[in-house]
Parts: structure tokens; sequence; C-alpha cells
């Protein structure tokens, strides 16, 4: 997804009461608009951390693979900044992770892809 300016791969927030592989399929359904998706193996664990309302947060993020065998089109969720939506060849990856984060680039790397 690209979302404020780099690429990036759907995640979120962990609702009350759900799970994290709940939250993992319901977080890239919602900014995707993918809604037949399966889910994988857990691939990582990335940390990082950023500010909110002047406190410094550590955010884990747990990464799964995901399989979706519809055809279905990809739809930004324009309400969480996300300006686009695509897929990407693996032998493209390179071109699209010189504007990420190095936790997404991580993740690429550990689930084998570059």
């Amino acid at each position: 997804i690209f979302r404020r300016d780099v690429w990036d791969l759907p995640k979120g927030k962990q609702e009350p009461g759900e799970d994290i592989e709940t939250c993992a399929l319901r977080e890239v359904e919602e900014e995707t608009g993918l809604h037949d998706l399966r889910l994988g193996e857990r691939i990582c664990i990335t940390h990082h951390t950023y500010i909110l309302r002047g406190e410094k947060i550590l955010k884990h993020t747990y990464w799964y693979r995901m399989y979706d065998e519809a055809e279905e089109t990809l739809l930004p969720q324009a309400e969480e900044d996300i300006t686009g939506a695509q897929w990407v060849e693996k032998k493209c990856l390179p071109d699209y992770l010189e504007s990420t984060y190095p936790s997404i680039a991580e993740v690429f790397v550990t689930a084998g892809l570059l």
C-alpha cells in the first residue's frame, strides 16, 4: 500500500478481545479491500517506535503470509491515508523498498523474498 508518501504493508492495532491472527486478517481486509484472505504462517515480529501525543510508543507488529485466490480489486482505505494499493512482482520489490521503512524491508528479507 502507498501511505503518506511511502510504500508500506497493511497493519494496525489489535481491538480488545481480538486475537492477533484475526487482527491481522481484519487490518489487511480494511486497508486493501480484499475479503477472501487465508492466513498463512507467521513471518516475524518487528518493533519500531513512534511519538503519539508527546509520548514515545514501542509498537510490536506481527507479520503473516496471506493468500488470496479470488480475483478481487484492491481498494485503498482513504480514511487511513492510503492512496494506492497494488500487487508487486517479486523481481520489482527492490525498487519499492527504496521508499519504505526499514522494518518493512526486514519483513521481506525474513520471508525470503529478497
